[in-house]
């Protein structure tokens, strides 16, 4: 199963769903493990909206494009 990457908006509905109409309702209607869903909801607690924050590493893109555009040149 590949990977899904959630955005804030998207994180903040489940777990509003989840409130609503059940934590392992609201899993199997979006497809989303339990374990994620209690993860995300204790970094909500924690932290707000920031802990939801998608970051990604756009450092470690890079590295990967230039390491495979090394690979090809090679």
């Amino acid at each position: 199963m590949k990977y899904k990457k959630w955005t804030l908006d998207q994180k903040l509905e489940i777990l509003s769903s989840g409130e609503e109409i059940g934590i392992a309702e609201a899993c199997r209607k979006y497809s989303l493990s339990t374990g994620a869903f209690y993860s995300w909801r204790k970094k909500f607690e924690h932290k707000g909206e920031a802990g939801l924050k998608v970051t990604y590493d756009t450092k470690s893109k890079e590295l990967k494009e230039a390491e495979e555009e090394n690979r090809v040149l090679r």
